[in-house]
């Protein structure tokens, strides 16, 4: 009987690799298929929430103008004249100061847009942005001030006078646009709260003149709040919206104004050929992007934006990949092995890793990056000892390039994987593993069924952000190889170990060719990628499904 036991114990605990690797490959193909599903899902909401967003805008913009309507035709004589003048009601209210306020913001908001040089005339040239950059006139230099009919012909020098400037007027307009947004929803504000301020004032008046009628000799009490009542709101129950107006402000100055101004360079043609001051950009609807995707006139000979970049986005997903993923397995059996019970030391071997996680990430890749050039310390080393004759080409063979920025990344990210996970596995229940011994599972069916599924329930979101963030991992392409070694075709110049986000800043402020609208429609490109992949994503991760019940 024991002998049995034994024996159906030990044919438990040793499954075949063919099943164990048929259960593996079918885990990947499902998850494959899922991804598939879900991104055809996730274009299709978003599609519907498109239509819902422009559905809801049309109807908020309703409101608000049926709001408007009713209140000048219903309100009182107050509330009328507060359509044309803010703030006339609250002052007829007895509410002086809050009536100021508003009628400051209105004859500030119409000085701004009709002043000289204000809103009007940003938007006015909004359209075509600019006609003229700059006009050469001629001065006579010597005497000062004299005529050009009079002055010598060797005095006479041509100055510039610059003129419109493409990118000050879409810039000035935008915040034109966003003001008068905001003076709206300020003018919107203002009428509804003298509709429903005059209709208890009214009351209350009434109210009033009756016991006035009746010889009552008592004060009238406004039924408004006065405007120190409303400061002390703002600590207490609008407490919120005094926290949330700053933060408000600042995000829109500092965060939504240049969002938009960037999403509209790429409708533009803004390059270095058509740079203000002394040239205007225009408007080229969405021929930007078609630009940015045309493969036509590519060859092995010439390289189109259409063809550099599919190839780059190849090579990006591939790193991507490789760069999560290796960094995340590498990290997991290192923390493994750590926590391992045979392992003694456990914290050195621990502070050892969090020690390079110190020192800058940037320091690190600008000294691997002199330790592997051709004529570096390795090489050099490595053929003093013998074991090479020639110098290895690490950052200038394009395949010993890309494998080496993968190997270089494995260095820097290994030890923050290592943390995180050694911290989850502290926290495994023993009594999953004793009983998953009882029921005759090895090593290898423990590490599938409870180890792997307990850290990808916990590190999911966390995997999917550093996928995210290795798409745009600018540091490490940047310090190490700096894109190259260079592809030597002729046309759009790109690097074999650049991504989207290395050859952006090439494209931009790294070169020569200031390819500015490319560049702002390539960043919208990579944000639609890099969002895509984490909503999908994420959305199928057991973390979000499970709402944290690990089972």
């Amino acid at each position: 009987m024991g002998t049995s036991d034994k024996k159906t114990k030990t044919a438990r605990s040793r499954t075949p690799f063919s099943t164990w690797l048929k259960d593996l490959m079918s885990t990947i193909g499902g998850f494959f298929v899922r991804l598939g599903k879900g991104i055809i899902n996730f274009f299709i909401d978003t599609g519907k929430a498109i239509k819902n967003f422009f559905v809801n805008l049309w109807k908020m913009i309703s409101r608000f103008f049926i709001s408007v309507y009713n209140g000048f035709v219903k309100g009182g004589w107050r509330t009328r004249l507060s359509h044309f003048i803010m703030g006339s009601g609250q002052m007829a209210m007895g509410r002086p100061i809050k009536g100021i306020i508003y009628l400051l913001i209105q004859v500030a908001y119409f000085l701004f847009m009709f002043i000289p040089g204000g809103g009007i005339t940003w938007l006015s040239k909004f359209d075509t942005l600019g006609d003229v950059a700059v006009e050469y006139v001629e001065e006579c230099i010597w005497p000062p001030g004299t005529p050009i009919d009079l002055c010598d012909a060797d005095s006479i020098t041509t100055k510039p006078i610059f003129r419109d400037n493409s990118l000050l007027i879409m810039l000035f307009s935008v915040a034109t646009i966003i003001i008068t947004i905001i003076f709206l929803v300020i003018y919107f504000m203002q009428v509804r709260g003298a509709f429903k301020g005059e209709k208890a004032y009214v009351e209350a008046k009434a109210k009033y003149e009756a016991l006035k009628a009746d010889g009552s000799e008592e004060k009238f009490n406004n039924p408004l709040p006065t405007f120190g009542e409303e400061l002390k709101s703002l600590l207490n129950e609008r407490f919120h919206f005094t926290t949330l107006s700053l933060p408000t402000i600042t995000l829109t100055m500092f965060t939504i104004l240049p969002l938009i101004f960037m999403i509209l360079l790429a409708f533009t043609n803004y390059n270095r050929e058509y740079s203000p001051p002394n040239k205007l950009f225009t408007w080229v609807g969405l021929g930007t992007f078609k630009k940015l995707f045309s493969t036509k006139g590519a060859s092995s000979t010439n390289a189109t934006f259409g063809s550099a970049m599919f190839r780059i986005l190849k090579w990006t997903f591939i790193w991507a990949f490789f760069a999560t993923f290796t960094n995340y397995i590498f990290g997991m059996i290192l923390a493994m092995i750590i926590n391992r019970k045979s392992i003694r030391l456990k914290k050195l071997w621990r502070t050892l890793f969090v020690v390079s996680i110190a020192v800058p990430q940037f320091v690190t890749l600008l000294l691997m990056n002199q330790l592997l050039q051709r004529y570096g310390p390795l090489n050099e080393t490595l053929i003093r000892w013998g074991w090479i004759k020639e110098a290895i080409k690490f950052l200038e063979d394009p395949t010993l390039a890309k494998i080496t920025v993968i190997v270089v990344n494995i260095w820097i990210g290994v030890p923050y994987t290592m943390l995180l996970t050694s911290g989850i596995l502290m926290n495994i229940p023993t009594e999953l593993y004793e009983s998953a011994k009882i029921d005759g599972a090895g090593p290898v069916r423990q590490f599938l069924q409870i180890t792997l599924p307990y850290i990808l329930f916990v590190t999911g979101p966390y995997l999917i952000t550093q996928f995210i963030g290795n798409i745009n991992n600018f540091n490490v392409i940047f310090f190490l190889t700096g894109g190259g070694p260079t592809t030597g075709i002729p046309g759009v110049p790109y690097g074999h170990t650049d991504i989207l986000i290395t050859w952006l800043y090439a494209l931009t402020v790294g070169g020569a060719r200031e390819e500015y609208a490319i560049g702002s429609a390539l960043g919208i490109f990579i944000f639609l990628i890099s969002a895509t992949i984490t909503l999908v994503l994420y959305s199928r991760t057991s973390a979000a499904q499970s709402e944290g019940d690990f089972a």
